[in-house]
C-alpha cells in the first residue's frame, strides 16, 4: 500500500481553492438575485400579469397626519396591514382592492399613547371596532400611471366613500418573491368628524386627516390569469 504525504502547505492550498470556489458560487448567485432586483420596473400597466396579488406588509406603510393646533403635523402610522388586489392590466378600472388595517396597531412612537388612541372610545375604540377596511367601488384612470380609486372606508363602525389619488410605480421583481411585484402610492384626505371621531377638534386638533400609502403587492403565483 502506498501512502501519499501531503504537506501542510498543500492542504492549505487545496482548502483555499475550495473556499474560493464556494465563495465564487455564492457571489455569482447573490449577484444574479441583486441584478434581478436592481432592474428598473416596467411602468406600463399592461406589462404586469393579470390576476391576484397579495399585499406585502414588509413593504407597506400607512401614515397619517393631523394638525396639532396649527403648530405641526402630528404623524403616526399603522404597523399591521393586509390586503389583496385583483389586477386587470388591460382594463385597470376593473381591478379590485380589499385592504384591512388592525386599528390597535397604531404607532406614534409612544407606547402608552398608542394604547390610549387604539382602545379609548374617544379615539379608535379598537376593542369594539378592531378592523379598518377599504374596499374599492370604482377606479378611473387619469393618466398613464395615475388614477383615482374610490372605495368604502369603514372605521369605528361607520362606512363612508373615500377617494384615493393613486400612482402606479410599475411592475418588477422583488427580492425573495418568485413572481411579479406591483408598486403603488396613494394619498387621501379624510374628515374624521364623519366617523364620529370628534375628540379635541374644539381645542385645535384638526378635523382633516391626511393619509399617505406606499405599498407593494406580490403576485399570487397560483392564481394569475396569464
Amino acid at each position: 500500500m502506498t501512502y501519499t504525504v501531503v504537506s501542510e502547505d498543500e492542504k492549505g492550498f487545496h482548502m483555499s481553492i475550495s473556499q474560493y470556489c464556494c465563495r465564487a458560487i455564492q457571489v455569482a448567485f447573490l449577484g444574479t438575485l441583486l441584478t434581478a432586483c436592481a432592474a428598473a420596473p416596467n411602468l406600463a400597466p399592461t406589462a404586469a400579469p393579470a390576476g391576484n396579488y397579495i399585499l406585502d406588509p414588509a413593504h407597506t406603510s400607512v401614515i397619517w397626519t393631523v394638525s396639532h393646533a396649527g403648530l405641526s403635523r402630528y404623524t403616526a402610522r399603522f404597523d399591521t396591514v393586509s390586503g389583496t388586489l385583483n389586477f386587470d392590466p388591460d382594463a385597470p378600472e376593473s381591478s379590485h382592492v380589499h385592504i384591512r388595517i388592525d386599528a390597535a396597531s397604531v404607532s406614534t412612537g409612544l407606547p402608552d399613547f398608542d394604547d390610549t388612541i387604539a382602545m379609548d372610545a374617544k379615539y379608535f375604540d379598537a376593542g369594539r371596532y378592531p378592523d379598518i377596511t377599504f374596499v374599492t367601488t370604482h377606479i378611473s384612470q387619469t393618466g398613464e400611471t395615475a388614477g383615482k380609486i374610490t372605495g368604502d372606508l369603514t372605521f369605528r363602525g361607520v362606512t363612508k366613500p373615500v377617494i384615493l389619488d393613486a400612482i402606479f410605480y410599475g411592475s418588477g421583481t422583488s427580492f425573495g418573491h418568485p413572481g411579479k411585484t406591483l408598486g403603488f402610492a396613494a394619498t387621501a384626505t379624510l374628515q374624521r368628524r364623519e366617523f364620529g371621531l370628534t375628540h379635541l377638534i374644539a381645542f385645535g386638533i384638526g378635523n382633516e386627516v391626511e393619509v399617505r400609502i406606499e405599498t407593494e403587492f406580490n403576485e399570487d403565483a397560483g392564481k394569475t390569469s396569464r
